[in-house]
């Protein structure tokens, strides 16, 4: 009887063994339990191997045939070919269903139908100077830690997570979590890390430390940077998200300012490739409430849902497998030029926004595409133009001696002409100029100090290139018969400006001696006929000048 009881509770025990060494492989690496990854058939292979140890009949002094013996006398051939099924479901069953030589349309068709725009600058919203993006990711990690390290106290227990750029109401801003430093920093604030932090992307004098909301303090207290269940992957996984591929796990805040977690669900849409995003998982930072909503339903305020390298690579392959897998001569095949940037239309909905060129070509596109952040609707725009490192080349030559580098170029409409809009830096990162480049003409550059400065210069080279541009792209203009009230001028990077008034209009108009001989001779009571960008506000940049009174 005694011999009966040892085989049963050796059995018993192998599997206590067996369920404690799979909850600890689940709570560690967190297996996606679901048909095309292969987390769960690695996990089963392990747990066999594991199986046939904890069963092995062999004993220290056994021979080897003794062995050979024993494995066929215990019947081991099932958790064999359990392993063995299992790695050809690894191995063979993902080239049959995922190779792009089998899948290349199905590649091709995963960004969707992506649409023929007209111009990109219709689809851009104009946007006044105060309203342009001049902070990017790498200021915003500067201006962050500048005002962490102010509070002392605070520096030391924890540090910023990663800046994600949204919509907050109208504004646009960086938005960063505080999270734990380190372990024993998690230990002493377990309950969480106190806010966040927001840079405004179009004013870098804005950047303030949230700790509370309405009288109400704010803890981080789900996050990566958290332990055992506080864990943001791990919560969300024994949430039950455990049968779903989860990624892009972004810092958000809602219109109020209550911080949340973002993360895309996808699933694979080609075999056991194809990742494509089904929805999101919204995650309470501080209550740790997690809710599941399809793109459709998904909250207003959430900005992004389609990962970035989701976009990248799924573009690549639309522009890749265009005649099929085949086509070694690499005709009609088009790829992205750079990363894609995060950018906001004219319906103030925020897309993916990349460049298009044909395969080995460097400094020219074909076109540039909008992919929307949410829904993945794409638009082709057709028009030849600059790719971003042309762009940056062409702006850091402007001023090739101050060393100074550029920022990622984000396209604006500027006055009804698709425009890359950048910042210079100096070796500090910080911010020195800026500059503006003609998406469609990187030799139309403009150059300033300020904005404002580098907005005038920049018409200044369009006026001059004698509107070469595509005339689709040119700015309603208003044409104005008035009288001069006031006019001054003034001086800068050597060029003369004008500033002046006329009479029964409010705003103040600017224009340089280059658009005009006869600005620098006008005086006040002259009649004179000017036009301006229709989209214009607070002061005008004048497209032409004419001063009646002298050519009478």
């Amino acid at each position: 009887q005694s011999n009966l009881k040892n085989p049963i509770m050796k059995t018993i025990n192998n599997l206590l063994v067996l369920i404690l060494a799979a909850f600890l492989i689940a709570y560690f690496s967190l297996p996606v339990v679901n048909y095309g990854f292969s987390d769960l058939p690695m996990v089963l292979i392990v747990l066999t191997g594991l199986w046939i140890a904890l069963n092995k009949p062999i004993h220290p002094n056994s021979t080897p045939q003794e062995i050979v013996f024993q494995l066929k006398a215990n019947k081991v051939k099932a958790p064999i070919t359990i392993m063995v099924v299992l790695g050809l479901y690894m191995t063979v069953l993902p080239m049959l269903t995922s190779l792009a030589v089998f899948r290349s349309e199905a590649y091709r068709d995963l960004i969707g139908k992506v649409e023929i725009g007209e111009t990109l600058s219709m689809h851009m919203a104009p946007i006044s100077i105060e309203k342009i993006r001049v902070v990017d990711q790498s200021l915003a990690n500067l201006l962050g830690d500048k005002v962490l390290g102010a509070q002392a106290a605070l520096g030391s227990q924890v540090r910023l997570g990663t800046f994600n750029i949204q919509k907050v109401g109208t504004e646009l801003y960086w938005v960063a979590p505080l999270l734990h430093s380190g372990f024993f920093m998690w230990q002493k604030n377990s309950q969480g890390t106190p806010g966040y932090v927001m840079v405004n992307a179009t004013n870098e004098r804005d950047v303030k430390l949230v700790q509370e909301i309405s009288a109400k303090k704010i803890l981080i207290k789900y996050q990566p940077e958290a332990f055992f269940f506080s864990n943001l992957e791990r919560h969300i996984y024994f949430e039950g998200f455990f049968s779903c591929g989860l990624t892009d796990y972004t810092f958000e805040i809602d219109d109020d300012g209550n911080p949340y977690w973002v993360v895309t669900k996808f699933k694979k849409k080609i075999g056991f490739n194809g990742n494509d995003a089904v929805g999101v998982v919204v995650v309470d930072t501080q209550t740790g409430a997690t809710k599941e909503y399809s793109i459709e339903n998904a909250p207003a305020w959430i900005d992004r849902i389609q990962p970035d390298r989701f976009i990248e690579t799924q573009l690549n392959d639309w522009g890749q497998y265009v005649k099929g897998y085949w086509n070694f001569s690499n005709q009609d095949k088009l790829q992205i030029t750079e990363s894609v940037s995060l950018v906001y239309g004219e319906d103030n909905r925020a897309y993916w926004y990349t460049g298009l060129t044909s395969v080995g070509a460097d400094e020219a596109t074909v076109g540039f595409v909008l992919v929307d952040t949410r829904t993945k609707k794409a638009v082709w725009y057709r028009q030849s133009g600059a790719t971003e490192f042309a762009a940056k080349n062409s702006a850091i030559g402007k001023i090739q001696e101050k060393r100074y580098s550029a920022s990622a170029p984000i396209p604006y409409n500027i006055n009804g002409i698709p425009t890359y809009v950048m910042t210079l830096k100096d070796d500090g990162g910080l911010v020195k100029m800026f500059a503006m480049v003609a998406i469609e003409d990187y030799t139309i550059v403009g150059v300033g100090n300020t904005l404002r400065e580098t907005l005038m210069a920049y018409k200044n080279a369009f006026n001059m290139t004698g509107n070469k541009l595509n005339a689709k792209n040119s700015a309603q203009k208003t044409t104005l018969i008035s009288v001069v009230t006031r006019i001054n001028n003034d001086v800068k990077n050597g060029n003369s400006f004008y500033y002046f008034t006329v009479k029964d209009y409010n705003n103040i108009f600017i224009g340089s001696s280059q658009i005009s001989n006869a600005l620098p001779v006008s005086s006040i009571g002259d009649s004179i006929e000017i036009s301006f960008d229709s989209d214009t506000q607070g002061i005008i940049d004048i497209s032409s000048f004419r001063n009646m009174t002298i050519q009478k």
